[in-house]
């Protein structure tokens, strides 16, 4: 977003979104079509979920459907069914039935990804290790499927030529942030991760025109987080969100929506686990593109960086 436009957004009484102004999405691709519905489920109305559900489950039944069939089938409306694709990512009707279509010959040709299992009480620890990592290598490639390239295009340039960037999260959230930061600062880039949340509100009010803030919440509705990327994009920085829910709170401050995919909650395994793991790939999307196009500047700083603690390694090394 243009200087000159947030410019106009602070004189107005009142505060549009960027939505309007950020680059249309690209619709998300067949593979990821399960994963939009896991990720934006919970914020559906019972109708859409019955129609987004239905999708998902039935790939090649409802790819034969016009709009009034599957409106038919789903118990809803035809406005529900349209309001349902618009919502999953595609312009229309018609390009979700292509996405379905695309998804049931995949699955035909057995390239669909398994579905998971949640981990059992009593399960032992043979069943845990091999449910966690397919569940994580479940979420990693829903998260990629996902992933819109054009936004992360335009969260990668801002980064490159940001002059100081700050990055909240709380929680596990603030962990990949604080792994953000410190990947970001080893390539000469000047970042900060901010975990309280009063420090980070103060640190946003010193933003400005060619800062970054980067806000890091699975909910999409984390106040203290959505609160320091408020005050950054009022005073003019541009602000990136990584997140599970792209419709959520979060989205009326951002320039640039990163959308992450979670695995299935269950009492064991909160989203706290399972969104860190799509939140972290993100990040290091994040970091090798701005390593990719900084590379003159990068690779010396992060040559300079293992220079310097070099002898610490050395040091324990010898100790052992």
């Amino acid at each position: 977003m243009s200087s000159s436009v947030k410019e106009t957004f602070k004189k107005e009484s009142f505060k549009e979104t960027p939505a309007e102004t950020r680059p249309a999405p690209t619709p998300p691709a067949p593979a990821a079509l399960a994963a939009k519905v896991r990720t934006l489920a919970p914020t559906m109305t019972r109708s859409m979920q019955r129609v987004a559900e239905t999708v998902a489950s039935d790939p090649a039944g409802c790819a034969a459907l016009t709009v009034t069939g599957l409106a038919e089938r789903t118990g809803t409306s035809e406005a529900t069914v349209v309001r349902t694709s618009r919502l999953l990512g595609y312009p229309g009707y018609r390009d979700l039935r292509l996405a379905l279509a695309a998804l049931a010959a995949q699955q035909a040709a057995g390239g669909a990804p398994a579905v998971t299992a949640d981990i059992a009480v009593d399960d032992s620890l043979v069943d845990v290790v091999a449910k966690l990592a397919q569940e994580e290598q479940q979420c990693l490639a829903d998260t990629a499927a996902g992933l819109d390239v054009t936004q992360l295009e335009a969260a990668v340039a801002a980064l490159c030529t940001a002059r100081r960037i700050d990055v909240y999260g709380i929680g596990a959230s603030n962990l990949v942030g604080q792994d953000l930061a410190q990947k970001l600062l080893r390539i000469g880039l000047i970042a900060h991760a901010h975990a309280d949340p009063h420090l980070a509100v103060t640190n946003a009010v010193q933003m400005r025109t060619g800062d970054v803030a980067v806000a890091i919440t699975h909910s999409g509705r984390t106040t203290d987080v959505i609160e320091p990327l408020r005050v950054a994009f009022d005073h003019g920085a541009t602000t990136i969100a990584v997140t599970g829910r792209p419709d959520g709170e979060i989205a009326a401050y951002a320039d640039h929506i990163l959308t992450t995919s979670t695995a299935r909650e269950s009492e064991l395994r909160p989203a706290a686990m399972s969104s860190r793991t799509s939140q972290l790939l993100v990040v290091d999307c994040l970091f090798i593109g701005v390593a990719q196009r900084t590379y003159e500047t990068a690779a010396p700083a992060l040559s300079a960086s293992y220079e310097a603690l070099a002898h610490r390694h050395s040091a324990r090394n010898n100790r052992h």
